[in-house]
């Protein structure tokens, strides 16, 4: 008999068990340690055991469903952060049941959408969210760079760099208005990672421009004013950080944003294989 337990009333060691044997067999092979799993996954990744659900059968775990609920984008938002089924009990109606009380989480916490990323060719997962009453909305694409000394830009006279903590970033937000940033890179994520740096370029004392982006190149914000652009400046803020941080690869990813696309391009940054959906269920 299949019973279900919110997270709060199991262990780590099943919640990691399920989460292991569910993407045994994953698109991308999933090497991680139980301790680097519940730090990211109930730390920056915004999952929390209250809104997270595990189903056994006797005491063998063999689902899992990973909620975590924020404003995002202005509404209030329940995302599922993971979702898996052991293999030999998929069809046997786990993952309905899972979703239905992720969907419950949802309405009694007066969330107003589910939302999800979904790796494009897993079609099982897809198919069945689409079912559950999910659209597609946005597609995350996926970029990186070998050579990032290659990238060798001298900003314009008229701007400045310097280092900025997290504070004077979220306060660069209110700017940022007409492009949907992913869960993965906006404000909230970002404060979470450890050893983020994060880089402002000021026009005399006006911050027109900024950069966050971890110690290993990953970018997870890059924003320049409209005004200023076309100038070299993003160029030139990704420059100084490559020689600031002595980074010897770039990646970068992001939904829908032909002028983000246009500037990976122009840079080098080659196209990676993997890509995902964006999927929202309005409530």
């Amino acid at each position: 008999m299949i019973t279900y337990k919110r997270c709060t009333e199991t262990n780590d060691d099943a919640i990691f068990q399920a989460f292991q044997i569910g993407f045994s067999d994953y698109i991308i092979k999933v090497e991680i340690t139980k301790e680097i799993f519940i730090k990211n996954f109930f730390g920056r990744e915004g999952n929390s055991p209250e809104y997270s659900f595990i189903a056994f059968d006797e005491d063998k775990p063999v689902g899992l469903i990973l909620g975590g609920i924020k404003v995002y984008e202005g509404i209030k938002t329940l995302r599922c952060g993971a979702l898996c089924v052991h293999p030999d009990y998929r069809g046997t109606e786990v993952s309905k049941k899972l979703f239905s009380l992720h969907k419950e989480t949802a309405i009694e916490n007066n969330c107003r959408q589910l939302f999800l990323e979904v790796i494009v060719g897993n079609d099982r997962a897809i198919n069945f969210y689409k079912k559950m009453g999910y659209e597609k909305v946005y597609d995350i694409t996926y970029y990186s760079h070998q050579n990032p000394d290659d990238i060798d830009e001298v900003l314009p006279d008229d701007v400045t760099v310097e280092k900025i903590d997290m504070e004077v970033l979220k306060s660069f937000s209110c700017k940022v208005r007409d492009i949907h940033i992913n869960w993965q890179n906006d404000f909230d994520y970002i404060e979470k990672i450890t050893g983020q740096v994060h880089f402002g370029v000021f026009h005399g004392t006006e911050l027109i421009g900024a950069l966050s982006i971890n110690p290993i190149g990953k970018i997870n914000f890059l924003w320049i004013e409209s005004g200023f652009r076309n100038r070299g400046i993003g160029r030139g803020l990704v420059s100084h950080a490559i020689k600031e941080l002595n980074l010897k690869k770039l990646a970068i990813n992001f939904p829908n944003n032909a002028s983000l696309m246009g500037f990976a391009k122009r840079l080098n940054f080659t196209k990676d294989s993997i890509s995902q959906y964006e999927m929202y269920l309005t409530l």
